[in-house]
């Protein structure tokens, strides 16, 4: 996969950073100098100053948005972070996750050799790399001195196996027989962990000197984690994430209308408040049957598959109970749509488990969930997130926002709806709902920039005058854990959208065809914008943005 231009931008700020470190030798001065250059100075109303929680080890960050390709533009910087150090004996990579879907997709693609990251990682170390999890690497499988002297080994490891407060018990620590031949070549005991075995792989890896690539860095703040990396004993330390904490030594930054104009996300994010949950029901499947609409149009033009998903967020008052999302599958069974289109992925329930919902024969256009879909997965046709709480609940779509944001095929699409993403909620409060969904853009490195109203606002409803009431008049409610989603007027919902399919086929104005124009119109709306700014001479890296976000206190 060619790299794209922002992409080879970070990598050339990474390698003109590992320039200044050689020619300094000083972390904090390289760190200052490399700013310098780029415009920006460090200090007050400016960038924090560097952050040497590693001492004497290079600990920087990669500041990219969700959607950016961090995991391509990693397996890109060990070559020039292996280069840049100079030659070494070993060459060793621990990669941390953060959560075990992440450790498992990581694990998945490193290993296959279609896929996109393999073949950078292959092509930069002509095909000598080994991958390990925590079991191979335990049993030894694959891994001796001679391996990691002759292949690029990389160690994909979660943030649990290794941040932990007692050690015993824990196998990483464990005397290991299978990796005793590593003992006779150890070169640094001084850093070896006290009272460890030092046949422990815990032990194997800190003499490594390993480089470290830190995934979703902003997971790894905690005293234990910076044990976690010392114990590691790393010759450098590159962190990943989208919203890098204060304290992070931040090298390089991609900015959102970067991603936007590689076509990597889809923006912006169109939001629609409707009067009720009802609303929100048939908006969203019939906006997806519009988007879905375009979808066949882009496969007969340009040979592109994209199946439209919604995601519909129930919300439950208490613990997910699965006859929440029972009873609105069977509800949206009642109103037409095919059992095999819905899927429930919550916690508890994992119906897209083995799922490829790229697949062309997958008929999933549906998936219920709460806010089990977070940082881990990735589902590019993913477009709507319908919100289902009632109109009087807090709308928490903070945590999956950036889950509809990645943009099938990393190209532009000449059907307009299929470059945006969409949020749909009932909301009496719109504003704070506003709120949320930025909040949620944060949480995947955009900004409030990035999203659009695409409806008027309902007029506000009259707040009824109080009722002086005696305490005998006021009904006892009796304490329940009912759910919050209380199912809907299915009678009616089938009815509106059977006569919304009649208006379409009849060419008529529909609530959804109104929704798709006004889409359409932000859409060309927001990339005027950014041609503007691209005119004006606005950088793109997002320079000016970045004292508002890393200002000293």
């Amino acid at each position: 996969m060619e790299l794209k231009n922002y992409q080879k931008r970070v990598l050339r700020e990474l390698d003109a950073y590992m320039e200044l470190l050689n020619s300094t030798q000083n972390l904090n001065t390289a760190y200052n100098r490399h700013w310098n250059q780029l415009g920006i100075h460090i200090g007050f109303d400016g960038l924090p100053p560097y952050n040497d929680v590693l001492p004497g080890v290079p600990h920087v960050c990669f500041k990219v948005p969700t959607g950016g390709g961090k995991t391509l533009l990693a397996c890109a910087s060990i070559r020039h972070i292996f280069a840049g150090m100079g030659m070494m004996k070993t060459k060793a990579v621990v990669w941390l996750a953060p959560s075990a879907a992440i450790l498992e997709q990581t694990l998945r693609d490193l290993r296959n050799p279609e896929h996109p990251y393999r073949q950078q990682i292959n092509y930069d170390f002509g095909s000598r790399v080994e991958i390990y999890d925590g079991t191979q690497a335990l049993n030894g499988q694959s891994l001796s001195p001679s391996s990691v002297r002759e292949n690029l080994s990389i160690f994909v490891l979660s943030y649990d196996a290794l941040r932990i407060k007692r050690k015993e018990g824990r196998k990483v620590y464990q005397e290991n027989g299978n990796l005793a031949p590593f003992v006779a070549h150890y070169t640094d005991r001084d850093a070896l962990i006290p009272d460890v075995d030092e046949t422990a792989l815990i032990q194997v890896l800190n003499q490594l000197s390993p480089v470290v690539i830190v995934d979703e860095s902003h997971n790894a703040q905690s005293e234990l984690s910076i044990e976690m990396l010392r114990n590691l004993n790393p010759s450098f330390v590159l962190d990943l994430t989208a919203t890098p904490k204060s304290n992070s030594n931040i090298i390089s930054i991609v900015d959102a209308r970067e991603l936007k104009k590689e076509n990597m996300v889809k923006l912006p994010v169109i939001i629609y408040n409707r009067r009720t949950k009802d609303d929100v029901l048939v908006d969203a499947i019939q906006l997806r049957a519009g988007i879905e609409q375009q979808a066949r149009v882009e496969m007969q033009q340009n040979s592109t598959y994209i199946r439209p998903i919604v995601l519909f967020q129930a919300q439950p008052k208490g613990k997910e109970n699965a006859a929440t999302f029972e009873k609105l599958r069977d509800e949206l069974i009642e109103i037409g749509i095919p059992k095999e289109q819905i899927a429930i992925k919550t916690s508890e329930i994992n119906e897209l488990k083995g799922v490829n919902l790229l697949a062309a024969d997958c008929p999933i256009r549906y998936i219920i969930t709460v806010n089990a879909l977070k940082e881990g997965w990735d589902c590019p046709f993913a477009y709507i997130l319908a919100t289902l709480a009632n109109r009087t609940s807090k709308v928490d779509v903070e945590q999956i926002v950036g889950r509809v944001l990645r943009l099938p095929y990393a190209r532009k699409h000449s059907q307009p709806l299929l470059n945006m993403a969409y949020v749909l909620t009932s909301s009496v409060d719109f504003r704070n709902t506003v709120e949320n969904v930025v909040r949620g853009l944060n949480r995947a490195g955009f900004s409030d920039k990035e999203y659009r109203i695409g409806s008027d606002l309902p007029a506000p409803e009259p707040v009824p005058e109080p009722v002086q009431q005696t305490i005998d008049d006021i009904p006892v409610q009796p304490e329940t854990d009912a759910e919050e989603f209380v199912g809907f007027n299915t009678d009616d919902v089938r009815e509106r959208l059977r006569t919304g399919e009649q208006e379409t086929q009849t060419g008529a104005s529909s609530a959804a065809a109104e929704m798709a124009q006004q889409a359409e119109a932000q859409g060309a709306a927001f990339e005027q914008e950014m041609q503007d700014a691209e005119e004006k001479g606005i950088p793109l890296m997002g320079g000016s943005d970045l004292r508002k976000v890393y200002e000293m206190q």
